[in-house]
């Protein structure tokens, strides 16, 4: 390739080559800008979901719909559909932690109630989790208040955000040890349950979605989604209610004792006392759980994890989904954003082509009689197309460059303003209240490439156009 030869025609058609330039450095700095925004903010979602609440890779049972922690992906069933219990869990969880590269292996059950406490009354996700080896397993969760939930034992913990705002509606700080109360109503009757707060604790990057979530005991959001019977529970159990599935006339009715004993022994505290012994149960070690949640040691790929468990989970209707499903809506919703803006980014750039072709066009015209000539002398038509998109590599190589390194001082000019973002939503999008989109090389080296790619599909026509050149006419003409 004769580099001298191309330099001399990129400065020798100033204009044409400015334009070029203009055209694919804009199309360039608008990919950059955009992609770094958004690849900041889901690199920002993805280490703070990872860090806080879904790990690395999430067991769940196989379903006909996508689910997340908490529910359906489907907004439009998310409310009518119910977390399947995790099938084989025993046998799931062993042959998890014995995959190569998990580091910590934790369990979690889900459940949506009403929390009242001091007098005030919100819907909270509720999140029963295996204490024992649950906080190990989330270092993004750091504590304020109180203590974290140890295992085997009955409580909840609220963020610091909702212990804020119930002190702001109420006057009163939500103390240790206030009890909270528990409400959730389904198809297997109404259930309440009331445990202590043990602890007050915050996410690094909450967001309105993570504020949400109450951390509580398994047994409690188990009575609450009536994966275990409220009689399951022993007497260390406070909050438990042995006749909530029962009616109103059934209490009063007799059934719920023989009536037949009546005579023989007239209803006493101690009678209700030996009726709740004889039915008392330990409860359950090592079931009834919604998800299983692994952390995977450092340097290895989720998606090789993932591929190998669900060849090994597929005869236990389990399967292994990745941080972006687990974490639901606004995960997901992220990823849609970058595919609707580099649509855009797509559609803009083929206006920009069909622009830069009629451009290079021109020039070819304006260069019949040298391009005649070349071939006069004996050029062939590789080398034609050689010079050609040499030029207009050159060219896009140049906007290409110009366009990331107006895009890196843009960005460093705007982190320096410290923008305050008023949107809790935008601000956990973003990592933080305050405008800071760092540099990521792969969005660099993405723009390079596009602006290289835009700088060929431009070239295609022009150059076939150069190649079909008469060079006897040619020669004429110049």
């Amino acid at each position: 390739m004769n580099w001298q030869l191309i330099l001399k025609n990129i400065t020798r058609n100033k204009k044409n080559s400015l334009v070029i330039i203009l055209l694919i450095g804009a199309i360039t700095f608008l990919f950059f800008i955009g992609n770094s925004i958004i690849g900041r903010s889901d690199q920002g979602l993805r280490d703070v979901y990872i860090e806080s609440l879904t790990g690395d890779v999430v067991l769940q049972k196989k379903a006909d719909v996508s689910m997340n922690l908490f529910g359906a992906n489907t907004p439009i069933i998310e409310e009518f559909f119910s977390i399947p219990a995790l099938p084989a869990y025993d046998a799931v969880r062993t042959l998890a932690a014995a995959e190569p590269g998990v580091s910590i292996v934790t369990s979690q059950v889900s459940s949506r109630a009403f929390l009242d406490v001091l007098g005030m009354r919100e819907a909270v996700l509720l999140c029963g989790v295996d204490a024992a080896t649950y906080f190990s397993a989330f270092p993004g969760i750091a504590l304020e208040e109180g203590r974290f939930l140890e295992a085997n034992e009955y409580g909840a913990m609220i963020t610091a955000d909702r212990a804020r705002r119930i002190e702001t509606r109420t006057g009163q700080h939500p103390a240790i040890g206030s009890p909270l109360l528990f409400t959730a109503g389904g198809d297997a009757g109404f259930k309440i349950r009331e445990v202590p707060l043990v602890g007050i604790y915050s996410h690094r990057n909450p967001g309105q979605f993570m504020n949400e979530i109450v951390i509580a005991d398994p047994q409690t959001v188990r009575v609450l989604e009536s994966i275990q019977v409220a009689t399951n529970v022993t007497d260390d159990d406070p909050g438990a209610s042995v006749f909530l599935d029962a009616g109103l006339d059934d209490l009063f009715s007799g059934d719920l004792f023989d009536s037949n004993t009546a005579d023989e022994e007239s209803f006493s505290v101690d009678l209700l006392q030996t009726f709740l012994s004889d039915s008392e149960q330990e409860p359950e070690i090592g079931g009834d759980w919604n998800f299983i949640i692994l952390r995977l040691e450092k340097g290895v790929s989720p998606a090789m994890v993932i591929s190998s468990l669900n060849k090994k989970l597929s005869s236990f209707e389990v399967m292994a989904v990745g941080w972006r499903i687990a974490a639901g809506t606004s995960a997901i919703l992220l990823l849609l954003i970058q595919s609707l803006f580099n649509a855009g980014v797509f559609l803009v750039s083929v206006a920009g082509i069909i622009a830069a072709v009629n451009i290079l066009l021109i020039s070819v015209f304006k260069r019949t009689g040298e391009i005649g000539t070349l071939r006069a002398i004996g050029a062939y038509d590789g080398y034609i197309r050689t010079l050609i998109l040499g030029e207009n590599m050159v060219l896009a190589f140049i906007a290409g460059a110009i366009g990331v390194l107006a895009g890196a001082w843009f960005l460093g000019a705007v982190n320096k303003m410290g923008v305050v973002i008023p949107n809790t939503l935008i601000a956990s999008l973003l990592g933080g209240s305050v405008v800071n989109v760092t540099f990521l090389p792969s969005v660099a080296l993405a723009s390079l490439v596009i602006a290289l790619g835009l700088g060929l599909a431009a070239s295609l026509y022009p150059v076939e156009t150069a190649v079909r050149i008469d060079p006897i006419v040619a020669v004429r003409q110049g």
